[in-house]
């Protein structure tokens, strides 16, 4: 289908997102600021979630606004963290379960109120497969929120409130620029389907899909594997 078609049927199925209000943490770099981009083109109104990253999140709420949807910076360590040292442990706790947890018991009692609501969660291929050398409590982290996302859906379903999560696989993104070497791509990228690793727009279209109810309305509690088939559940 030419990119022009797929695009304008992207605007129809998803007209419900124009206007409507979403939070998008950690969206300053990655697969949070490909998904900010998108929803800006969708005309929705971003709240662009940033740490350190400041000049970035600019970035992509100027290309929010210049795409027709209304962007708000909001800075913040979302785990809160201090000058202080924590051990390695309970840093990614922190960041990948205590975090969304908190999180959830903020937002959940506004959904309910107004009986609506989409909450998309970040889990990882590394949660089937106990994640690579090094990543064992990082998979352990995102495993919590695959299970979490279950459970949460059923407890707000009644309130109208569908919970759901994506599970990106090997996605070139600024993360894997810093910590991972060229020779690791490479193995990884080896053990895709596709042959090749993913972008950051490409999980992008898996949470527009999720949030928009006219096109996901019947789904919650589920886990979207986004990894180029290296992970067939």
């Amino acid at each position: 289908m030419p990119t022009f078609a797929f695009k304008l049927t992207e605007q129809r199925m998803t007209h419900d997102l124009k206007g409507k209000a979403v939070l998008i943490t950690g969206a300053s770099t990655g697969i949070g600021a490909a998904a900010a981009r998108a929803f800006g083109r969708l005309g929705s109104r971003v709240a662009i979630h940033y740490n350190a990253s400041r000049k970035a999140a600019d970035e992509v709420a100027k290309d929010v606004r210049a795409s027709g949807g209304e962007a708000l910076l909001v800075g913040g360590d979302v785990t809160r963290i201090e000058d202080y040292d924590e051990s390695f442990l309970k840093d990614v706790i922190a960041l990948n379960v205590t975090q969304v947890a908190l999180f959830m018991h903020e937002v959940i009692p506004i959904m309910r109120k107004q009986k609506s609501g989409s909450v998309i969660n970040v889990s990882s291929i590394a949660a089937r497969h106990g994640g690579g050398a090094g990543a064992i409590i990082y998979a352990g982290a995102k495993g919590f929120i695959s299970t979490a996302t279950h459970g949460w859906a059923k407890e707000v379903v009644g309130d109208g409130i569908r919970v759901n999560a994506i599970s990106p696989g090997v996605i070139a993104t600024p993360f894997h620029e810093r910590y991972s070497t060229p020779e690791q791509l490479k193995a990884m990228q080896a053990t895709i389907p596709m042959n090749r690793l993913g972008t950051a727009d490409e999980c992008a279209g898996t949470l527009v899909y999720l949030a928009s109810d006219a096109m996901s309305g019947y789904v919650t509690g589920q886990v979207i594997e986004v990894n180029g088939g290296q992970y067939m559940p």
